[in-house]
């Protein structure tokens, strides 16, 4: 896949784990996973050298990330004895000063959930690998570029928000019977004919969303207290 025009995003710097530097109280990794890391993924064809040990947590309120299509992964890398083997996937990226103009060459770096024992991260953050960029301490705001097709990021509640607006004339216009057989899966089909944008929200929010126009755009009687007799 060529390369697209890179999209940025700005996200706000945040404290991690510490383990990955090595920086954690009590770690059982006290080098850093990052540094016992690199020479298993020097053998499995993907460079960290020019990163620092460390990873940049970067994240994006009321974000969450789509990511496919990964430049590198590595599946089932046994890189510790102390947990099963993981699965890593890696994006190259841009990352800069969230005022500057300069950006340096970085990584997404993305332990599969599915294979991570502890330390899951929010869908709304990023760990990020990049070269040494002097003092940066949580709150820096930095702007990431990524290729869109790869790396998407969705705003669920703006996404929800939009969605409603387009349901908003059919549903005035059909009323209860735009429901009928609306579960998320026929929903979902249909949406992907007619907006697929709302394919990234997840069953429950298509369903909330769904339920949401119901009370707002049909015409049948609110639930309530039944009226009292004069």
């Amino acid at each position: 896949m060529a390369e697209a025009p890179l999209r940025w995003w700005e996200g706000v710097l945040v404290a991690g784990h510490g383990v990955a530097s090595g920086r954690a109280t009590g770690s059982p990794y006290p080098a850093g996973t990052i540094a016992l890391q690199t020479p298993h993924f020097a053998a499995a064809g993907v460079d960290l050298s020019p990163y620092q040990p460390a990873t940049l947590n970067l994240a994006f309120p009321g974000g969450r990330w789509r990511l496919r299509d990964p430049h590198h992964r590595v599946n089932q890398l046994r890189w510790t004895d102390r947990h099963p083997p993981e699965t890593f996937s890696f994006w190259r990226c841009q990352l800069r000063p969230a005022e500057a103009v300069d950006a340096v060459a970085a990584l997404i770096y993305y332990p599969h959930p599915e294979t991570k024992r502890a330390h899951h991260q929010p869908d709304g953050l990023l760990e990020l690998l990049a070269p040494p960029l002097g003092p940066l301490p949580p709150g820096t705001h930095l702007a990431l570029g990524v290729d869109p097709r790869r790396c998407r990021l969705i705003q669920p509640a703006r996404l929800r928000a939009r969605l409603l607006e387009f349901l908003k004339f059919r549903v005035l216009a059909a009323q209860d019977a735009f429901f009928e057989g609306s579960d998320p899966p026929a929903l979902r089909a249909w949406l992907a004919q007619h907006w697929p944008e709302a394919g990234d929200l997840s069953d429950g929010e298509l369903a909330a969303t769904l339920e949401q126009a119901r009370l707002l755009y049909t015409e049948a009687p609110r639930r309530g207290p039944a009226p009292r007799d004069p």
